[in-house]
C-alpha cells in the first residue's frame, strides 16, 4: 500500500491473489486488424513445399509431430518486424506476448528449433525475394529500370582479440589435433558408456575447434594473397600493408573493416539494390570486402541473373567509383551516376591520361545539373538501411557469410512486406 492514503477513503485497489476463470480463445487476444494477422496471411499465401517435404514425420510414422514450418516462418517475419533478432528472446515471447501466442497456436516452440530455421530458412528467402519481385516487376508495380547500390557494414560476432597472425595460428592448429588425437584414446580405452558419452561430446567440441582453425589459417592466407594482388594492380614498389595479416578463430570468413563511425571492427559488408521508383529491395548480397570498389559489375550480374533484366541507370555513392567499374558499366550500355571525387586541386570533370571512354563520358556526365538532380534520388536506397537499424540490424550474432545473409534477408522480406501493406492498405 503506498504512503499518504487517508483513512476512511473506498477505492479500489490491486488484488493479484484472489482466483478466477476466465474464458477466452487465442483468437481473441488480438484485434481484428493486427499486424500478426497480416503476417499470418502473407505467410499463408507462400509456397512453403520445399520446407514440407523436409518434414520426416506422417500419419503412419511414431514420434512427436514436426513444428509447422509456416508457424516458424511467420514468427521470425513478424520477429524481425518487431525488432526481434535474438531465438532466446522470440523464444520468451512466444510463451508471454500476445501476438507471438497467438501466431504459435497453441503449438511449443524452442529457441534451438527457431535459431536452425532461421538460418536454414536462408535460400528459401533469396529464392522467394526472386520470384516475388520478378511478378512485380512484370506487372509493372516494380520498376528497375533505375537502381541504387549501396553497401552497408554489419558488425560480425568475431571479437577484435580473435584475430592471429599465422605464426600463432600454426600453433594453436597443431595443439588442437594433438588434444583431438589424445581424446580419441581416451575414448577408445574408457569403458564405461557414460564416459564414453562425455568424451565424444568434447571430441566433438575439439573437431570444431579445429575446423574453425584451419578456416582461419585459410583466411589469412587469402587476405593475404588479396593484399599482394592490390599491390600488384596499383603498382607499389613496396607493400601498403606493413603489418601481419591477420585472420579470425571466432568467425574466419569476418573482416576488419572501417565502420560508419570512423573505427575498425569485424564486419560483413552487405550490398543491397533497390528500384529508386518504390524504394523495393530487388537484391541483396553479402561479401567480407571492405570495399565498395568493384561491387557494381556483381550487382548488374545478380539483377539479370534474378530476372533476366539489365538496369538502364544505375546510382552509387562515391566509394563505388573505380574507373574499372565504370568502364565496364558503359560497356554494358548503363548509365551510372556517381559523383566526382573531390581529392586534389585538379578539376575532377577534366579528363585524365588514361581515362576510357566510359570514364570521359561520366565525368562530362556529372557536371550537368540534370545529372547531379537524378543522382539525389540516390536517397532510395538509404531508407531501406534506416529501417533495418531502427529494427536492430546494427550486429549479428551468427557466423559465417551464409548465415549471415540469412539474417540479412528476413529483414529484406520484412520491410518489402510493409512497402507493399502499406500500398494495400
Amino acid at each position: 500500500m503506498a504512503h499518504g492514503r487517508q483513512p476512511g477513503l473506498r477505492l479500489s485497489t490491486a488484488e493479484r491473489t484472489q482466483r478466477k476463470f476466465e474464458q477466452s480463445s487465442l483468437d481473441e487476444l488480438l484485434g481484428e486488424d493486427h499486424r500478426a494477422r497480416h503476417v499470418w496471411d502473407y505467410v499463408e499465401g507462400l509456397d512453403l513445399e520445399v520446407f514440407y517435404r523436409a518434414v520426416r514425420t506422417t500419419a503412419q510414422s511414431s514420434g512427436r509431430p514436426a513444428i509447422d514450418p509456416a508457424i516458424l516462418m511467420a514468427l521470425w517475419l513478424y520477429g524481425t518486424l518487431d525488432g526481434v533478432g535474438s531465438a532466446r528472446l522470440l523464444d520468451r515471447l512466444c510463451a508471454s506476448d500476445a501476438a507471438y501466442r497467438w501466431l504459435c497456436g497453441g503449438v511449443g516452440v524452442n529457441y534451438h528449433t527457431l535459431a536452425d530455421f532461421r538460418t536454414a530458412a536462408g535460400p528459401f528467402l533469396d529464392d522467394l525475394l526472386s520470384r516475388s519481385m520478378a511478378g512485380l516487376i512484370a506487372s509493372g508495380i516494380v520498376d528497375v529500370q533505375t537502381i541504387a547500390v549501396d553497401g552497408l557494414r554489419l558488425r560480425a560476432s568475431a571479437g577484435s582479440g580473435s584475430f592471429r597472425r599465422s605464426e600463432r595460428l600454426e600453433e594453436l592448429y597443431q595443439a588442437a589435433r594433438q588434444a583431438i588425437e589424445e581424446l580419441r584414446r581416451e575414448v577408445e580405452e574408457e569403458p564405461g558408456t557414460a564416459a564414453r558419452r562425455r568424451q565424444a561430446r568434447r571430441q566433438a567440441v575439439a573437431e570444431d575447434r579445429l575446423r574453425r582453425l584451419e578456416e582461419a589459417r585459410q583466411a589469412q592466407a587469402e587476405i593475404e594473397r588479396h593484399h599482394r594482388e592490390q599491390d600488384r594492380k596499383q603498382r607499389r614498389k613496396e607493400p601498403r600493408r606493413k603489418k601481419p595479416t591477420r585472420a579470425s578463430t571466432s568467425d574466419p570468413q569476418a573482416r576488419v573493416m572501417k565502420m560508419a563511425d570512423g573505427g575498425y571492427r569485424p564486419a560483413f559488408n552487405v550490398q543491397f539494390k533497390t528500384a529508386v521508383k518504390n524504394s523495393s529491395i530487388i537484391g541483396v548480397s553479402v561479401t567480407n570486402n571492405g570495399s565498395d570498389n568493384g561491387q557494381l559489375g556483381p550487382a548488374v550480374d545478380e539483377i539479370e541473373g534474378r530476372y533476366g533484366v539489365t538496369p538502364k541507370r544505375m546510382l552509387a555513392d562515391g566509394g563505388f567509383g573505380a574507373k574499372d567499374d565504370i568502364e565496364d558499366i558503359h560497356a554494358r550500355g548503363i548509365t551510372l551516376y556517381c559523383p566526382l571525387p573531390k581529392k586534389g586541386k585538379a578539376d575532377p570533370a577534366v579528363p585524365r591520361p588514361g581515362d576510357g571512354p566510359g570514364v570521359r563520358a561520366w565525368r562530362q556526365r556529372m557536371t550537368r545539373s540534370r545529372a547531379q538532380a537524378i543522382y539525389k534520388r540516390r536517397i532510395a536506397t538509404e531508407r531501406p538501411h534506416a529501417d533495418m537499424r531502427n529494427r536492430g540490424l546494427y550486429q549479428v550474432v551468427v557466423r559465417g557469410i551464409d548465415k549471415v545473409k540469412a539474417v540479412v534477408l528476413w529483414h529484406v522480406h520484412a520491410f518489402n512486406f510493409l512497402q507493399f501493406h502499406s500500398r494495400i492498405a
